[in-house]
């Protein structure tokens, strides 16, 4: 692989990772809410999730999407509704102070992982990121590897800026009642993710 076609697949992954979505916006309300260290897992989870589901398309799940539509369709309608709740549990969060939050948990790895089988910008992007810059005959696994590796070094480190950012906005949200405000928004912003889904 040449290095234009490296520079592609980082400046893709800043892009697609770093962008406002639904994971975005559940990391800012996780680093808000639980702080930078216990959002980690969820973090890792987000990254482990995407590059599986790279690698499911790589081998062959992507030809399900065009030869059975209805199947990209009831992921797109499932992860629509779960994305809701998710974002309707966000935003009534209500004063999640540092003590308050030890009682409650994040998103778990696992719940990570999974959540990225119903998330629509991931399928997205997965299926763009193999589709685009893979390459053909016996470099296609290697290719496929080697991209779906920066993708998730890439990913990782722009997902943790937005838990460090609402880590951040944790810290300067002194009142329950900005605290409130904030889940508010954040609940908000997710459910806004899909405008762009749909």
């Amino acid at each position: 692989m040449t290095i234009d076609v490296w520079l592609s697949v980082l400046l893709f992954a800043i892009a697609t990772t770093g962008t406002p979505g639904p994971n975005n916006a559940m990391m800012a309300a996780s680093g808000a809410n639980f702080g930078y260290w216990r959002s980690i897992p969820h973090v890792l989870g987000i990254v482990m999730g995407v590059a599986l589901q790279a690698l499911l398309v790589a081998g062959g799940l992507g030809a399900v999407f065009v030869t059975f539509p209805w199947v990209q369709t009831t992921l797109k309608v499932i992860g629509s509704l779960y994305l809701l709740y998710l974002a309707w549990k966000i935003g009534t969060a209500g004063d999640t102070t540092i003590a308050t939050a030890s009682r409650a948990q994040p998103m778990t790895f696992g719940a990570a992982v999974l959540f990225q089988f119903v998330n629509p910008k991931a399928w997205m992007m997965t299926i763009t990121l193999i589709g685009s810059f893979s390459l053909a005959g016996d470099l296609f696994w290697p290719s496929v590897l080697g991209i779906v590796a920066l993708f998730s070094v890439v990913g990782f480190h722009c997902i943790s800026l937005w838990a460090g950012f609402g880590t951040l906005m944790g810290r300067l949200l002194s009142s329950g009642a900005a605290r409130t405000r904030f889940n508010y928004a954040m609940g908000l912003l997710t459910a806004a993710c899909l405008i762009f889904i749909w």
